[in-house]
């Protein structure tokens, strides 16, 4: 039992419990007592009095005896464990759609949002979900992902009964961390949850780094299963183009009947600076080794009988878990306490000083999976980082930006429609264009001020079947077209808010 916090205000002594628990690890966290103030001593006892100072100690005596044993040598994850895009049939492609859309519809499956970075490396102190990447509609990266689960929600409604108004929430579960957990609170309450129900949406802290724990000491993994989840689609805030709650992942996750999964994507090229899923030693269990962790020789091998990357297949932060083996993978993270390593420079009253910054990832689940498959996506389809600043040479808001524009205008296209002005915004549903366009007639106008687009539109475009919605003051003239003299204006497949872009050369091919 811990002490509670004495009234220091008239004392000039550390509470000796306190001292005597730190002498114990070697710690004196009390040299400059007596420069503090009454505020500033309560603020350091109460720190120090709810840190679990075994289980630091614990930790840090783990990883650090784990830097020191022979990791198993690595081999390239079979093909027979991968999905490729290649390979992959339209008839996989529709009954993984089905199977996914049918689990959702009955409530199992739940949603985890990795979310406990700031934007700082962007320019700001907000978390990174609240950023606007510069799209025409001036969405955060967390009103497109809200946005994409409305969406899901409503075509997984339709999939089991056509018109109906009842909708399977799909639970939503935010992991922040002590710096962005109240930002994001009232990010979220400020903007009405983006449409979706204030209870379906869950803030836990400790975003990444111990996000196993977290959801243990939090009861999450509880509350999920009360609600009958069993099937947990895990990812990072800072991908821009990212399918939150994917039905043909999800689909192809329960038809394969494995543990975990991931999407992955090609490694561009040997140094690019990303983790790559390998094989721990013949027949051993699927892991992802850092860019920082793979030796060079290794980083650029070639399979000599494809012509491409040995260890080929990206970890980009999109993966699936049943929730039987997240029950698993928590507690057997917390009994080995291994922590990954990274060297500091670590700011001190004697100024900097070498540390150590001890952290878990989503990803250190896999080694613990009795079975996991590997599902590729293509990149300019599904991973649009935002972790640097405009001006840097990737991963920008600029480069997610364009992403974003050119997929959406690419379905466009692919369903028959064509674009001649450069933008349009980003409708909530636009995401799903590719699924839900299917053409049946070509030849939709419409003009306004400065704005000409020329659409395919669709027999049932479900949530996607929205009105044109013309700018206040603006004047929208339909062009005679017979194919479409007898529909209404909900069959437009363009609507406000929607995101388009076409780039010259698009423009041109189109």
């Amino acid at each position: 039992m811990r002490e509670p916090v004495s009234d220091l205000n008239h004392t000039s002594l550390p509470p000796q419990s306190l001292l005597e628990r730190l002498k114990d690890y070697g710690q004196d966290a009390f040299a400059l007592w007596d420069e503090l103030s009454s505020e500033e001593r309560h603020h350091l006892v109460n720190d120090i009095q709810t840190l679990d100072l075994p289980r630091v100690d614990r930790i840090i005596r783990c990883s650090f005896r784990s830097q020191g044993l022979p990791a198993a040598a690595i081999e390239p994850v079979p093909e027979t464990n991968v999905s490729t895009v290649e390979k992959r049939t339209m008839e996989e492609r529709e009954r993984w759609w089905k199977i996914g859309l049918k689990a959702i519809s009955d409530g199992k499956l739940g949603v985890l949002l990795l979310s406990g970075g700031q934007g700082t490396r962007l320019g700001s102190s907000d978390p990174k979900g609240c950023f606007n990447i510069g799209l025409p509609s001036g969405k955060s990266l967390f009103q497109l992902q809200a946005e994409r689960i409305l969406c899901i929600q409503r075509l997984a409604a339709q999939s089991v009964n056509e018109g109906s108004a009842s909708v399977t929430p799909i639970h939503w579960y935010i992991m922040t961390s002590p710096f962005t957990d109240e930002p994001t609170r009232k990010f979220f309450e400020s903007h009405k949850y983006f449409g979706l129900e204030a209870e379906q949406v869950a803030k836990s802290p400790d975003g990444n780094g111990g996000v196993y724990s977290a959801l243990k000491s939090s009861r999450l993994l509880e509350d999920m299963a009360t609600r009958g989840i069993k099937y947990l689609d895990c990812y990072g805030v800072d991908n821009a183009l990212v399918r939150v709650a994917d039905p043909t992942f999800l689909g192809y996750f329960i038809e394969t009947g494995v543990a975990a999964a991931a999407k992955v994507v090609r490694k561009a090229y040997p140094q690019e600076k990303v983790g790559v899923f390998v094989r721990r030693g013949k027949g051993g269990p699927v892991s992802v080794v850092e860019y920082s962790e793979l030796d060079q020789s290794l980083a650029s091998a070639i399979n000599q009988e494809t012509g491409r990357l040995r260890f080929c297949w990206s970890n980009v932060c999109l993966h699936m878990f049943t929730l039987e083996f997240l029950n698993q993978v928590a507690n057997g993270l917390e009994k080995d306490s291994i922590y990954h390593l990274a060297e500091k420079n670590i700011p001190s009253i004697h100024g900097g000083t070498v540390g150590y910054k001890l952290e878990q990832f989503i990803f250190d689940a896999f080694p613990y999976a009795p079975s996991t498959a590997l599902f590729e996506v293509l990149r300019e389809e599904e991973f649009a980082p935002v972790k640097n600043a405009n001006g840097s040479n990737f991963d920008t808001p600029d480069s997610a930006r364009l992403l974003v524009l050119r997929l959406h205008t690419r379905w466009v296209v692919a369903a028959g429609g064509f674009l001649t002005h450069s933008v349009w915004k980003s409708h909530p549903f636009a995401h799903m264009l590719e699924k839900t366009l299917r053409p049946s007639a070509v030849g939709e106008h419409f003009t306004l001020p400065a704005v000409t687009a020329t659409v395919a539109t669709a027999k049932t475009l479900g949530d996607l079947a929205v009105a044109f919605h013309k700018p206040k003051g603006a004047t929208a003239q339909r062009s005679p077209s017979p194919s479409a003299s007898k529909r209404s204006d909900s069959a437009v497949a363009l609507a406000k808010g929607r995101d388009f872009a076409v780039a010259p050369s698009e423009r041109a091919a189109a």
